[in-house]
């Protein structure tokens, strides 16, 4: 029996798989630097080649048939393979890892000690890239993430660094003139910051049933843990805040922890990658410097 391998060229596959994948022609001709119709021509051919029909033309898009989905799914996984090995193959350690992750985390936990990463493999250049979007690792020009979640990605490989959880943070000084909180309700009436559904959250894990009526409002909410927690740091109230991403401030004595109980948010953090880069030597080499910055986080 004849191998149909053999009678279908790669660059058709190649092709058929950016058109798939980005529902356009033209979009897949500007994304692999050819002709819209070179795109065209390809796609017809192999449905040719097929005897049936890939895509459903429509005015203003392609729409894959049920042949051409189950194509599009082996092709996807085919070329990501191929790049994959292709990438093992000729990657010498020399470029750029591209990192993924939050703006919290980056300023706070990976930023400051990413220089170390560069001092031990100084051949390894860093692009960090802090944002609030679920980055897709598998189809975008990413290495690693470092994101929240369970670690229950498709397609990717996940490593636990640390749970995701909170506790209120203030300055000393905003301790002393609060009377030292003794316990969790003496901060229904203190000045808090960050999101009243979070400290609603925080007093219910604490015990505390219900704020009433004497709770005062938070003074300040912002869109990261960063924002609230430097307004803490102004001497401007309590903010909720994690333990691990501001363990320098509060090592310094610049914040302080009133009570040590952390309120667990679900999940925790993780760096996560494409499984089959998992022998990518700039990956490897991340992966094991990050894993041993964990490992010396104090318990």
């Amino acid at each position: 029996m004849s191998d149909i391998l053999a009678t279908i060229p790669l660059s058709a596959i190649r092709i058929f798989e950016a058109a798939a994948r980005l529902k356009s022609f033209t979009r897949a001709a500007e994304e692999l630097g050819v002709t819209q119709a070179a795109v065209s021509w390809q796609v017809k051919a192999l449905e040719r080649r097929l005897d049936q029909a890939l895509f459903q033309r429509l005015p203003r898009e392609v729409v894959l048939t049920a042949a051409g989905q189950r194509l599009a799914r082996a092709a996807s996984e085919a070329v990501n393979l191929l790049r994959a090995a292709l990438d093992d193959l000729t990657e010498t350690g020399e470029g750029v890892v591209a990192i993924t992750t939050m703006q919290t985390l980056a300023t706070q936990w990976l930023a400051p000690r990413i220089g170390a990463f560069q001092v031990a493999h100084p051949k390894l250049a860093v692009r960090l890239e802090a944002s609030g979007r679920l980055v897709d690792l598998i189809h975008e020009n990413m290495d690693v993430a470092v994101r929240g979640g369970y670690g229950d990605w498709p397609g990717l490989e996940a490593h636990f660094l640390f749970p995701s959880e909170q506790t209120p943070l203030c300055t000393p000084q905003v301790l002393e003139g609060l009377g030292g909180l003794d316990k969790p309700e003496d901060l229904l009436a203190a000045p808090r910051i960050g999101s009243p559904d979070e400290w609603a959250t925080w007093f219910h894990f604490a015990g505390v049933t219900t704020p009433g009526p004497s709770a005062s409002p938070p003074r300040l909410m912002a869109d990261t843990q960063t924002l609230e927690v430097a307004s803490a740091l102004a001497g401007q109230g309590v903010a909720l805040g994690s333990p691990i991403l501001f363990q320098t401030e509060i090592a310094a004595g610049r914040l302080v922890r009133p009570f040590r109980a952390t309120m667990p948010l679900g999940g925790g953090y993780w760096l996560a990658y494409p499984k089959d880069r998992r022998r990518s030597a700039k990956i490897v080499a991340f992966r094991d410097w990050l894993l041993a910055c964990v490992a010396d986080l104090p318990e």
